[in-house]
């Protein structure tokens, strides 16, 4: 009797222990937050930079908005429509640790159409701008953070570009105005910025020009009879937040 009270007092005492570990187990797990779940992720040998790795990035911007007595250098938008989008592609192999090498595709659309004041004169105006760009590039990155979910990068790269815009102006009913300008640009610039990690291995990228050596050549024709050329060099070393670039990027391992 006492042997078998001494079983079910043994068997009592696991299935409390049992019960109480489960117990205890459920009320921990169910203390941490789900950023805290998420973020435990990045504490389990996350090397975003590490050799051999592959990066992949994509940025979009879209502007459609109404205009309506715009004043800007040349002339003043009465009322008109501007559609403008720019498409960027980038991919990028790191040949070291903490160091990549890659490639950058562009293709942006600019488009206008309304009335517009010009030297006193009310025109009905349309344009459309579609260009490209080609930009090769080499990043170094230095983490901010011990599980690298934050760093800080350096970009410096060559880029390549071309674009044709064509121009119709409508004055006076029957004077009409085309305009068709082609342009090649070269530029070679440092771009700084900040990579964070918002969900495993994708990251939100922001960047911004600071330091570059542009040249720029244009040439416009006139109503397919005047010629003009142009050839501008410039230098800038400033911080614009119109040249801010944010982007979505995926890493994933070699």
């Amino acid at each position: 009797m006492n042997k078998t009270n001494g079983i079910l007092s043994l068997i009592f005492v696991l299935i409390f222990q049992i019960s109480w570990s489960q117990a205890h187990t459920t009320e921990k797990d169910s203390t941490y937050s789900p950023y805290q779940l998420l973020s435990s992720y990045y504490d389990s040998d996350f090397k975003p930079f590490k050799k051999r790795n592959v990066y992949l990035g994509l940025a979009l911007s879209l502007e459609d908005r109404k205009v309506q007595n715009a004043n800007n250098i040349i002339e003043t938008v009465l009322d008109g429509d501007r559609l403008n989008y720019d498409i960027t592609l980038k991919g990028g192999y790191f040949i070291g640790n903490y160091a990549m090498a890659g490639i950058g595709a562009r293709y942006h659309q600019n488009k206008f159409s309304g009335t517009v004041l010009r030297d006193s004169d009310t025109i009905q105006s349309k344009s459309i701008t579609r260009g490209y760009a080609i930009a090769p590039y080499f990043r170094s990155t230095v983490p901010l953070t011990r599980n690298e979910r934050l760093s800080f990068f350096t970009e410096l790269g060559v880029t390549f570009g071309g674009s044709n815009t064509l121009t119709r102006d409508i004055k006076n009913i029957d004077q009409i105005d085309k305009v068709y300008t082609t342009n090649f640009n070269f530029r070679v610039g440092i771009s700084p910025g900040i990579t964070f990690f918002a969900m495993e291995n994708f990251a939100l990228e922001v960047g911004l020009d600071v330091l570059g050596y542009e040249l720029n050549s244009s040439k416009t024709t006139k109503n397919d009879i005047e010629e003009s050329s142009k050839v501008r060099q410039n230098v800038d070393f400033n911080i614009n937040i119109l040249s801010l670039k944010i982007g979505l990027a995926y890493y994933f391992g070699g």
